[in-house]
Parts: C-alpha cells; sequence; structure tokens
C-alpha cells in the first residue's frame, strides 16, 4: 500500500513540530483546549493543502502561521487572548520542558487511559481524530468525544500544566509510559490496518526518544525506549511476501537491523549501569535475548527464564507467566509449562494467546484432539487476522 509523499513528510513535520508548538500556545494563552484546537485546525489545511500545492519551505513555520491565523480569526472579540497569541513567535521554540509538561498534562491520572492515549497523539504526535480512530478500530466521533471529555475534564479539575516536583514525577512518569506502551502493542499487535499499525509504532517510538532526550537519567524511559527498537528492528522478518505473520522460530534472522539491535542493546545496558532495574528494563533484556541470538536453537532460553522470574518479582501478572510458560517449554520440557499454564486457566480463559500456547503444548504431549480444541477456542478469541490465518493453518494439519 503506497501513501503520498506529502502525508509522509507532514507526518514527520507534525512529529517534530506540533507538540513544540501546542507547548508554546498552552503556556502562553493557558487555554488548553483551545490551543489544541488551533495545531489541530494547522494540521487539517496542511492535510488539505500540501498533496495540491506542495510541502512548504518552512513547514514548521507554515503550521505556526496557520495556527495563529486562526486563532486570531476565532477569538478576535477577546482582546486578552488575542495579545497573547500575538506574543507567540516562530521559529524560536519553547524550552525542551515544555513539550514534557504538555505529555504529562495529557497522561494525568485523573483522565481515563483511553482519554490519555488519544489526547497524547492528538496534542503531542498531532494525529488528527480520523487517524486515531482508524489506528484502534473506533470511530471518529468516539475518539472525539473522549478528547473533549479530556480536556473539559483537564479544564473543571484545574488539572495544573507542570511537571510534577519530587517523589511525585517518578510514579507520573509510570503513568506516561504506561500511555507509550499501549501505543506500541496497539501497533506491535497489529488489530489495525498494516500502514496505521505502523505508525502507531512510530509514534510511540518518538514518544519514547523524546522522554529519553527530556529524562536522560530515568532508566526505565531508556528500557521502553530500547524495547520499542527492538521490536522495530525484527519486523523486518515478521511478515512474509502475502503480509502473513511468520513465528519468531521461523523467521530469516537476516531481515533484522542487527546495527539498530546493536543500539537498542547498548542503550539498554547503559540503563542497567544505574542498578535500578524496572520492567521495561526487562522486558527489553528478554527480547534482547531472542534479538542477538543468531538462530533459534542458539536462544538462551534459561537467561529469559531467569528474566521472567524477575519481571515477575517486580510486576507481577498472569500474561507475564503466561510467557515464562513459554520459555520453561525450552528448559523444563513441555509437561513443566503445561502444568504452569493450567493453574492460570481461570484468570486466562479469555484470552487467545493462552489457547494458542496450549495447544502447541498438548501437540508436543501427543494429544491432539485437546490441542485442535485448544486452537479453536484460540480462534474464536482472536480478531487479528495474521493470527486467524496461523490458527487456521494448524488446524488444516490437525
Amino acid at each position: 500500500m503506497t501513501t503520498d509523499p506529502a502525508h509522509d513528510q507532514l507526518a514527520r513535520v507534525v512529529r517534530e513540530h506540533a507538540g513544540r508548538l501546542a507547548a508554546a500556545l498552552v503556556r502562553l494563552i493557558g487555554d488548553f483546549s483551545a490551543a489544541e484546537d488551533l495545531v489541530q485546525d494547522a494540521v487539517v489545511a496542511a492535510l488539505r493543502s500540501w498533496p495540491v500545492d506542495g510541502i512548504p519551505d518552512r513547514p514548521d513555520a507554515w503550521l505556526f502561521t496557520v495556527a495563529r491565523r486562526r486563532g486570531l480569526d476565532v477569538l478576535r472579540r477577546e482582546t486578552r487572548y488575542r495579545e497573547k497569541l500575538a506574543q507567540v513567535q516562530w521559529p524560536v521554540p519553547p524550552e525542551p520542558d515544555e513539550r514534557l509538561r504538555l505529555i504529562f498534562t495529557c497522561c494525568h491520572p485523573a483522565l481515563l487511559r483511553s482519554a490519555q492515549v488519544a489526547l497524547t497523539l492528538r496534542v503531542v504526535c498531532g494525529l488528527t481524530t480520523a487517524q486515531i480512530g482508524r489506528a484502534f478500530l473506533v470511530p471518529e466521533t468516539t475518539v472525539a468525544q473522549r478528547i473533549t471529555r479530556a480536556k473539559r475534564k483537564i479544564a473543571d479539575a484545574g488539572i495544573p500544566y507542570r511537571i510534577p516536583a519530587g517523589e511525585d514525577l517518578h510514579g507520573r512518569v509510570g503513568e506516561v509510559l504506561t500511555v507509550v506502551y499501549l501505543m506500541l502493542n496497539e501497533g506491535y499487535l497489529s488489530t489495525a490496518d498494516a500502514v496505521h499499525s505502523q505508525r502507531l509504532v512510530e509514534d510511540a517510538e518518538w514518544l519514547a526518544a523524546l522522554l529519553h532526550e527530556l529524562l536522560p537519567d530515568e532508566p526505565e524511559v531508556a528500557g521502553l525506549l530500547a524495547l520499542i527498537r527492538l521490536h522495530r528492528a525484527r519486523s523486518g522478518g515478521r511478515f512474509d511476501a502475502d503480509g502473513g505473520l511468520v513465528l519468531l522460530a521461523d523467521q530469516d534472522r537476516s531481515r533484522w537491523d542487527h546495527a539498530a539491535i546493536a543500539d537498542a542493546v547498548a542503550l539498554l545496558t547503559r540503563a542497567a549501569r544505574r542498578h535500578q532495574p524496572g520492567p521495561y528494563q526487562l522486558q527489553a533484556a528478554i527480547v534482547a535475548c531472542h534479538a542477538e541470538a543468531a538462530r533459534w536453537e542458539d536462544t538462551d532460553w534459561e537467561q529469559i527464564v531467569l528474566l521472567y522470574d524477575m519481571l515477575l518479582h517486580l510486576a507481577p501478572s498472569p500474561v507475564t507467566r503466561l510467557h515464562r510458560a513459554v520459555a520453561l517449554r525450552y528448559t523444563a520440557g513441555p509437561a513443566a509449562a503445561l502444568r504452569e499454564l493450567d493453574d492460570l486457566a481461570d484468570r486466562l480463559d479469555g484470552y487467545h494467546l493462552f489457547h494458542a500456547t496450549r495447544a502447541g503444548l498438548l501437540r508436543d504431549l501427543g494429544r491432539p484432539d485437546e490441542a485442535r480444541s485448544a486452537d479453536q477456542r484460540a480462534l474464536r478469541l482472536t480478531r487479528n487476522p495474521a493470527e486467524q490465518a496461523i490458527l487456521h493453518e494448524r488446524l488444516q494439519w490437525t
């Protein structure tokens, strides 16, 4: 699927400059909702204009000019607002921490998670409501409602436009990272079409890189950035020529970006030297074990099980235990792994990967009828077309 070069250029410019412009407007006019609307008006105008008239020489200044003009037109009766808006100059950007304030405002814990994600994608990354809706397979009107409610909550609750101080910072960084991680998962698991899924992962990487630039001493920020980059580095082998999903054991590792893997591992190593292990660093270390193995047979499964043990200690969850059981299959055998899974049946019965994993273990143990039933259950639970294709193929051969 091809995309218009002007739209691709717009995405790059918006990702770099929309957050800066929004931060400048929020800081100067003191109205989060109005500032966000002005930036989005400029983005929509660019989407309409650039494919026809061409990309301007100074696209960042173009976005600023349109946003400023729109603000003066809409609010010309409000003298104080107009005077504040007139103070904004371009290309002088706000200080870097202005964008950080913007991210913390969008990800305030008083907002629902779905609203945090939608607001961050729209205000910080500059996506339109239509783009966000396509990425998450929800109607554009639903996205618009989430954003409207979030902006109203920010205004009504008096949520401050600032970076948390002291002990509050660490907890709030975790809130921001959760939003970025959710973007990664939604894009990487491909519940939307391939183009919008890829762009969602790119937006997650950009946000993580921005956070790392602004918070270079936070090891979990570096850990999440490394995790995203490790996933992206292996994307070349993840799908076949027809768009079908290729399982990790069958991937052509020559198609992986090994230079990017090395850079991500170096980033993770620097973070580990701070001796503040966290869930994102551990997840990145697990992916690194896979990424650095020259062949599937060379995978260090014992190290992976150990890393999962550490992850369970810091952030216990049934899904993490499921993933640990997959690794346990290669260190203690399928029977031990199946026992681990059976202990999770009451909590993961509605999760398709639980049943798909269980089917593989049952086949290893010579129980094909039970395996087939488990695959059928997994097929009913997933809406991912690539995963459905794999399950259909497995069922044809059993």
